[in-house]
Parts: C-alpha cells; sequence; structure tokens
C-alpha cells in the first residue's frame, strides 16, 4: 500500500500548530526582553521576579488546594454516582442521567451565572468555598462519565464468586472492586483536576474578593500589557508535568 505524503505534512503541519507556542513561550521566558518580539539576550530575571511575586505564588496555592479538594470530592461522588446509575435501572434514573449531563453541555459562562445566583440567592459569601462549591459541581459529571465507560467493560461476576465465598461487602470494595477498578478512578481524577485547575470562567464568577485563583490572577495581569512573568510560571509548570509524566511511565513500565 502506497504511502501518502500528503498525511503526512497534515500531521507535520497539526503538531507544528499545537507545540510551537509551547516553544515559543518557553524561549521567551529566557528573553531578556520583555516583549517576544525582540531578543535581547539570555537571562533569568524573570524567573528571579516571579520568586518575588508572592501575590502569584498565593494564586497558584489557592488554585492547587481548590483543584486538590474538588478531584477528592468530585472522584468520591462522581464513583457513587456511576455506581448508582450502573446498577439500578429506574424511571427515576433517567432523571439522574440528565442531571449528570446538564454540566458537560451546558455553557460555562451560563453555569458560572447560575452558580452566582444562586449564592446569592442562599448568602453564601464569594469565597475559595463556593469557588470548590462551583468545580466539583462540574467535575462530577466528567467523573461520572469516566466510570460508567469502565462499569459498562466490568465483569461483575467477579464478585459474585467472592460473595459466594463468604466475602463481606468491605472485602469486595477493598480487595476487588477498587484494585480493578483503579485505572478509571485515576482517569476521572487526573480529568477532574486538569478541568479545575485551569477553570476561568466559572471560577471567575464564584470567586469573592481575596479568592483569586492562578487564571484568574494571570488574566489581571495580561490586561495590563506584557507579562514575561508569567511565561517563567508556565515554564515551571511544564517541567515538573514533563517530569510527573516520565515518571508515571516508568512505574507502569516496572508494573508490566
Amino acid at each position: 500500500m502506497r504511502k501518502s505524503t500528503f498525511c503526512k505534512w497534515v500531521t507535520a503541519l497539526v503538531l507544528i500548530f499545537l507545540y510551537l507556542p509551547i516553544v515559543l513561550l518557553v524561549v521567551s521566558s529566557f528573553n531578556a526582553a520583555r516583549f517576544g518580539s525582540d531578543w535581547n539576550g539570555f537571562s533569568l530575571k524573570w524567573y528571579e521576579k516571579l520568586l518575588q511575586d508572592t501575590q502569584m505564588w498565593e494564586a497558584l496555592s489557592n488554585s492547587l488546594v481548590i483543584g486538590v479538594s474538588a478531584t477528592l470530592a468530585s472522584t468520591l461522588l462522581g464513583t457513587l454516582a456511576a455506581f448508582s446509575l450502573h446498577r439500578y435501572k429506574t424511571g427515576l434514573q433517567k432523571v439522574h442521567y440528565s442531571l449528570i449531563y446538564t454540566p458537560l453541555v451546558m455553557p460555562d459562562i451560563l453555569m458560572g451565572i447560575s452558580l452566582l445566583l444562586f449564592f446569592v440567592a442562599i448568602n453564601i459569601p464569594l469565597s475559595l468555598f463556593t469557588v470548590f462549591i462551583a468545580h466539583t459541581t462540574f467535575c462530577v459529571s466528567y467523573v461520572t462519565m469516566v466510570m460508567l465507560s469502565k462499569l459498562q467493560n466490568f465483569d461483575f461476576s467477579v464478585v459474585e464468586a467472592a460473595q459466594d465465598l463468604g466475602a463481606n461487602s468491605w472485602t469486595v470494595t477493598k480487595r476487588i472492586l477498587l484494585p480493578l477498578l483503579a485505572p478509571g478512578i485515576v482517569a476521572g481524577a487526573l480529568l477532574a483536576f486538569t478541568l479545575s485547575i485551569d477553570d476561568f470562567v466559572i471560577t471567575y464568577f464564584v470567586a469573592g474578593q481575596g479568592a483569586s485563583t492562578l487564571p484568574i490572577y494571570i488574566y489581571s495581569m495580561i490586561k495590563f500589557g506584557s507579562t514575561p512573568v508569567v511565561n517563567a510560571l508556565s515554564t515551571l509548570i511544564l517541567g515538573v508535568t514533563f517530569i510527573i509524566v516520565i515518571i508515571t511511565q516508568a512505574l507502569t513500565k516496572e508494573e508490566t
């Protein structure tokens, strides 16, 4: 079968389109000039300013706290919701399915406004707590969808065999369900954390004064012009991400 050069060129152009901006961002973080269009030599001054920017580190800390807490809550609730939707087939479950699907198809700006009106109506002051509730709300749906796809291919005869051998519910959950469903749970948790850590639109509506997350803080900086410090922080985050991926792949190879 003859290989198509057109497909190769299209693939190459797509990869360049996706990764060239990242390369330019990394290069700009080491540029002495404030604007990326000029190159004034290699410099680490933007990283030095980054270490001195306490507000940005506070915003990053807020994002990590919200991301981790929302991930834990949404993973627990989403896993339980997936079990309920998969096990019980009743007419009421159609309503539950619609509640799970709604955050997936609802525009972020509409969800942000609705959550803001809800918090105002019940007199809850906007803070990191309201951001946590908002992030958990839309992350639950994604975790549930991931776990539902995992449960559809799960062999429950293993659970029945364990019960026939005298295993109680806790033993079945600890020794069978959690180990076998761990890849789906981890995948849902990673997806929830990714969605939470970089969410801007919904967070913009429900974050109160002093509850700025990293995306909101970066947005406020960009409004006033070029910000090479953001490039430095993005490069560090990118480096940490690559390290985590490499470690994960190494552990996976050792297990296999």
